[in-house]
């Protein structure tokens, strides 16, 4: 069997794994290069035949290249392999990989980095988003350590800020894209939200959970399983994502009161299996969900002292928020303007760490 080689980074982003790509050593048809990734990563379930790591959270390519945008230095398109479906999914972001975006682009030669700190700014290709990363470059060198620490990841590394501006609508083209703070489906209330990733959230309770239960406790309640998918199958189309089945979103996190000072504390379903952790845009757009007045969170969370119907009227505030997940929690600052009934979030920033792995020549037949 003939094969080529493909120059390969892999990074640990966030708390995700990838395996990232120059466009240009890509072939530029999206057919050919969709079928390149798969069999970079691997087609079937165990992905024994490729680099992927035989789960959605090490299953991911970043497709990076130069940016012809005005005041933009980077095009990131995220790539999901689907686990043992043999087929990708481009429909959602991924904040995690981004983390490695920057990283790659210096280590790769895309881009200088600057003395002390560099700053880059990323078009996400998926929802055409704009993200800045803020990197540690010492002596104008990409540098991993740090004593900066994420829950979900062991050890410490130094930070990567990443700053959101403006992901409203992501996927489904509108913050709220029922057009209704509150939706039903099979007698649960919910809340569909998109600020960077479509998130069904809806109350634990109602499924007759505590939202305290392990993810694999959770995996093995086949009855909450298919009434998650039934729920997702139905709101889908609504959410302006059409047929949903075999799709990577929406995603759909259950909340509960928190227990450890946060917000909120959340299992999140990415969509089949419970995450580990929580992605880092669906954080967003979950702690987005919880300042909407009227929402499912509506009693179950506060903001500082306040109550979120308190800060209706109020003007723009930037308000740090720590959302609960079963490994720890990860924190989001919001900046909001509650000026209007409903809030508007202008931007949201968290911190993130990445490390490259490995970095070579892989091959595919």
């Amino acid at each position: 069997m003939k094969q080529t080689s493909i120059p390969y980074m892999q990074f640990r982003g966030g708390s995700s794994k990838g395996v990232y790509f120059l466009a240009s050593d890509l072939p530029k048809d999206k057919t050919r290069r969709d079928q390149v990734l798969l069999s970079a990563l691997g087609r079937d379930a165990s992905q024994i035949d490729g680099l992927g790591g035989a789960t959605a959270l090490a299953s991911k390519a970043a497709v990076i290249s130069k940016s012809n945008t005005a005041g933009v230095d980077l095009d990131y398109l995220f790539v999901q392999i689907v686990v043992g479906e043999n087929r990708v999914d481009i429909t959602p972001n991924c904040g995690n990989i981004l983390a490695g975006v920057g990283p790659f682009a210096i280590e790769a030669g895309l881009l200088e980095a600057s003395d002390g700190e560099t700053k880059v700014k990323i078009n996400m290709l998926n929802s055409g988003k704009i993200c800045e990363l803020i990197l540690q470059t010492p002596n104008r060198m990409m540098t991993y350590e740090g004593d900066t620490q994420i829950d979900g990841v062991s050890g410490t590394s130094a930070p990567i800020i990443c700053n959101y501006r403006d992901t409203s609508g992501s996927a489904c083209g509108s913050l709220l894209p029922t057009g209704n703070v509150v939706d039903e489906v099979n007698g649960i209330e919910l809340t569909c939200i998109d600020n960077g990733m479509p998130v069904v959230v809806l109350r634990a309770s109602d499924l007759n959970i505590s939202g305290y239960e392990t993810p694999d406790e959770l995996n093995a309640n086949d009855q909450l399983v298919q009434a998650l998918e039934s729920i997702r199958l139905q709101i889908g189309p609504k959410m302006n994502l059409g047929d949903v089945e075999g799709a990577a979103v929406p995603k759909i996190c259950m909340i509960s009161t928190p227990r450890r000072g946060g917000l909120v504390n959340t299992r999140t379903f990415i969509p089949y299996k419970c995450h580990t952790a929580i992605g880092v845009l669906g954080a967003v757009s979950v702690a987005t969900a919880c300042i909407l007045p009227g929402s499912v969170a509506t009693g179950l969370v506060k903001v500082g002292n306040h109550q979120i119907s308190d800060l209706v009227g109020s003007k723009v505030s930037s308000t740090a928020v720590s959302i609960e997940h079963p490994l720890g929690a990860i924190l989001v600052t919001l900046e909001v303007d509650h000026g209007g009934i409903l809030p508007k979030i202008k931007s949201a920033g968290l911190i993130r760490t990445a490390r490259l792995l490995s970095r070579g020549e892989l091959y595919v037949s």
